[in-house]
């Protein structure tokens, strides 16, 4: 194949080098000059005509969506068709006697011609693709990967047949020629593939969408873009993470889009309860718990209720050990529920619970498992941190301690104290 154009040059600069000149062939030499210089012009005058007329009628025009096809360098490639048809065609006129020399311009016109076409397409392609992008669904069904692969295979498509123009061969001997370097193909372009596969199988199931929180490993943050071969993830601090678009088929990731088309943000984060100071309510206790709005009713019905089963059972309540009696914990937890249902930020139609975990060497864990109506970030850590606030501050009033590791200055006013 390069040997044959080798050989094509190697005649082209002979017939030159041999050929007499003469006044005729200078003519015509100055006629090939003339055309090219006169081609060119009206290249330019046409795409300079096209720039000003097109974007005008385009602005006028009532429809927005042919504004997506300003500033994709369309006028540009189409006013380059000018100059290479008018080279084609008045080519031999200019110098019918130069056959070497208009055969070898011939050839690079036809090339021109492929990319010139090729560049067409890309931007059409390009422009149809801002196009979607202008609608809702191109969030849900991004298409980037598969414009890539357009791409790609034209740019291959557009390099065999400049291949085949400048060897003069069969458009399909190539292919069948490259059908034996097929391996080494997959082999280049096995991320591409790889991408274009994942991508569609992203976009099918609706696994992600430009929008989407994801985490991935040191990926956390919002979906920008999806591309063949990468998504690329605006993390929270602002840095760009890019993850290779198969491995999102391959591995598994976290999607918070249910989280955020849901009625509400979970929150679900536990206190630790002082084990040694859990205990049963005396009737003193029990007194000033009532005096807390928001379980005088509940402390009320408890005790009624607990009152009636000791005394259908005979318990002896002279000791706190026998029989059903209220703690100082259970009597938290139900505070803590009804803070929770007349919290205005809480959806109560989604699960709110308090609930205890199994202990730990470090006490009783208190959950607080609920749902914020308000899902973005700031404000959902502000909601989250007023309940905890208020948590911490009010434990004490149910006489319970939270457990924390002693600091270094608790272990010195221990000390001061054993002194």
């Amino acid at each position: 194949m390069i040997t044959k154009y080798l050989t094509f040059l190697e005649k082209l600069f002979l017939d030159l080098r041999f050929e007499p000149i003469t006044s005729r062939n200078i003519s015509q030499g100055i006629g090939i000059f003339t055309l090219f210089v006169v081609s060119f012009l009206l290249y330019f005058l046409m795409k300079q005509f096209l720039l000003k007329v097109v974007d005008k009628w385009i602005r006028k025009s009532k429809t927005k969506y042919d504004d997506y096809f300003l500033g994709r360098k369309l006028e540009g490639r189409l006013s380059m068709l000018i100059p290479i048809y008018l080279i084609k065609a008045f080519l031999y006129d200019f110098a019918p006697d130069l056959d070497t020399v208009n055969s070898f311009i011939i050839v690079w016109t036809r090339v021109g011609e492929v990319i010139t076409y090729t560049g067409i397409i890309l931007s059409i392609v390009d422009s149809l693709s801002d196009i979607y992008s202008s609608f809702s669904v191109s969030k849900h069904k991004p298409i980037k990967g598969v414009i890539q692969v357009i791409k790609i295979i034209m740019i291959i498509v557009c390099v065999l047949l400049v291949i085949a123009v400048l060897t003069n061969r069969n458009l399909s001997n190539i292919f069948i020629g490259l059908g034996t370097l097929s391996a080494v193909l997959m082999l280049v372009f096995k991320d591409p593939i790889l991408g274009f596969v994942g991508g569609i199988q992203l976009t099918t199931n609706d696994m992600i969408r430009i929008g989407d929180w994801i985490v991935k490993g040191n990926a956390d943050g919002n979906v920008i873009d999806v591309g063949l071969t990468t998504v690329k993830v605006q993390n929270w601090d602002n840095t760009i993470s890019t993850i290779p678009t198969y491995s999102l088929i391959s591995d598994p990731f976290i999607n918070w889009r249910g989280m955020t088309e849901s009625g509400g943000r979970r929150i679900a984060r536990a206190i630790v309860i002082d084990a040694d100071t859990v205990k049963f309510c005396t009737p003193e206790m029990l007194e000033r718990y009532k005096k807390f709005q928001l379980v005088t009713d509940y402390i009320t019905k408890k005790e009624s209720e607990i009152t009636e089963y000791n005394k259908q059972n005979n318990v002896d309540t002279s000791n706190l050990v026998n029989g059903r009696r209220q703690t100082n914990l259970g009597i938290f937890r139900a505070y803590l529920t009804a803070y929770l249902k007349q919290n205005q930020n809480i959806n109560h139609d989604m699960t709110m619970m308090v609930r205890q975990k199994p202990p730990t060497e470090f006490g009783i864990p208190m959950e607080v498992y609920c749902f914020s109506k308000i899902k973005t970030w700031a404000e959902y850590e502000a909601i989250q941190g007023d309940i905890f606030d208020h948590v911490y501050a009010v434990v004490k009033q149910f006489d319970l301690k939270v457990y924390q590791k002693p600091s270094s200055h608790s272990l010195n006013e221990l000390l001061k104290k054993m002194n």
